[in-house]
């Protein structure tokens, strides 16, 4: 017998929230208000921090401290620090079609979550700079929650608390491991959000390159 599709779960960076492009927006932003860079060249710079950074995997202390060491800029690294946390939100921007998909998915009365690992300000800063935060009943982010992807409590938690099983719901992102291994191990469907950066997961139900794909996906389930 079929699940019937409750609840659909996304994940924030690289799913919803294009951080690629809001990162460099940032960056390129922060490098031109800091006149203590400019002895370096803008594409120097943003290259070298984009490189560091690995796609969000290592905390900005780290990548600010080298990129000072580095470029021998006389400024302090807690300063860009603050900058960053303060400031990110402001250059936030979502992927192709997200509200228009979002709103697809209220109109048919899905349950939706929010799943990311991250710490809870700057997070909850993003989200709500996306303008998305209303369409969520649930949004779980790690530091908050005190457990992170790809922990399977995690997921678990996040559809008890949208009242559904695990396999009436989809989870939406783009890690293979984080994401899609993840939650197809307690027992979600999964959709993979293609990413050229990572390898294709072993296993996924189905892979979408744009998200007005999963509007498709909803129709052709049959469960709506």
């Amino acid at each position: 017998m079929r699940n019937i599709l409750k609840a659909i779960i996304f994940d924030l960076d690289g799913t919803l929230l294009d951080r690629d492009r809001s990162l460099n927006n940032f960056v390129e932003h922060q490098y031109d208000r800091y006149d203590a860079l400019h002895h370096v060249k803008k594409e120097e710079f943003v290259q070298r921090f984009i490189e560091l950074d690995k796609r969000g995997y290592v905390w900005k202390d780290r990548v600010y401290q080298s990129l000072i060491n580095e470029f021998e800029a006389k400024l302090d690294w807690q300063d860009l620090l603050d900058d960053y946390i303060e400031g990110f939100q402001n250059h936030c921007v979502g992927f192709s079609g997200m509200v228009e998909m979002l709103d697809f998915l209220k109109e048919k009365n899905m349950k939706l979550g929010m799943i990311t690992n991250g710490y809870e300000r700057f997070q909850d800063n993003n989200i709500k700079a996306l303008n998305i935060s209303d369409y969520f009943e649930v949004i779980l982010i790690s530091e908050r929650e005190g457990i992170r992807k790809p922990d399977p409590e995690i997921f678990l938690r996040a559809v008890n608390l949208l009242g559904v099983k695990p396999e009436d719901s989809i989870y939406v992102g783009d890690h293979p491991s984080n994401d899609i291994e993840a939650s197809l191990n307690v027992g979600m469907r999964s959709i993979w959000k293609e990413d050229d950066f990572q390898n294709k997961p072993l296993n996924t139900t189905w892979t979408i390159r744009e998200l007005h794909e999963i509007r498709v996906i909803v129709e052709n389930s049959g469960d709506t």
